[in-house]
């Protein structure tokens, strides 16, 4: 275990709004400003991985055997495998002189499966997925997931239809991978009853209303 006067504290944090934005903050906060013991690291370990290979971990890492490190080095480590978007929690603990992180992995992408959907087809719609960075073999991450959810319901919006719906399920699968199930309800297209003017005092109503390319409907505009 790391020294007791060494505490290290990670916080992340969402904050969502449209359009969507994500911040994760990594906060590392430290019991003394100045730790005496550093130590030269006799080995490294890397505990909890499932899908992502040992190389991979340890050629993000900073830290190397035969280095010595600090509390600085040690939190600028977290640092750099929290960029390389595989990971949704590091800890890191202190074993002698071998340094051990636990990872917990962010799944990976097995399939995606779409149902519902008729104006837009699969195609499109996976191409579209996919350039969100939601594909098969991906890394799924939630934030994607609700930011390509509002991206899918005002593509059907555009379309006028308003009480379009997107509803994904994610469904876990072994070796850390996810299934996305998407259901599409497309609702009617949505029409227009009545139009009311307002101001208009040198053109009638029926003037102005020739001019738009929108028109009320009427039970024989199939026609």
């Amino acid at each position: 275990m790391l020294p007791s006067n060494w505490t290290i504290i990670i916080l992340r944090m969402e904050y969502m709004k449209r359009p969507i934005i994500r911040l994760s903050l990594i906060l590392i906060f430290f019991s003394q400003v100045t730790i005496a013991d550093s130590f030269v690291v006799s080995d490294i370990r890397i505990d909890g991985l499932q899908r992502l290979s040992a190389r991979s971990a340890f050629s993000a890492l900073p830290i190397d055997v035969g280095d010595e490190v600090d509390e600085t080095l040690v939190a600028g480590s977290i640092k750099a495998l929290f960029k390389t978007g595989n990971y949704r929690d590091i800890k890191v603990e202190r074993e002698g002189d071998v340094l051990v992180y636990i990872v917990s992995e962010r799944p990976s992408i097995s399939s995606i499966e779409l149902d519902g959907n008729k104006s837009i087809d699969s195609d499109s719609l996976l191409e579209g997925l996919s350039q969100s960075g939601l594909e098969e073999g991906s890394v799924f991450q939630r934030a994607t997931l609700e930011r390509v959810k509002l991206e899918l319901e005002r593509q059907y919006i555009a379309q006028g239809r308003y009480g379009a719906r997107v509803d994904i399920t994610v469904t876990p699968q072994p070796r850390n991978r996810v299934i996305l199930q998407i259901e599409i309800y497309e609702g009617e297209v949505a029409s227009i009853k009545h139009v009311n003017i307002v101001g208009n005092q040198v053109y009638s109503d029926e003037i102005l209303q020739d001019l738009f390319e929108l028109k009320v409907t009427h039970f024989w505009s199939f026609f």
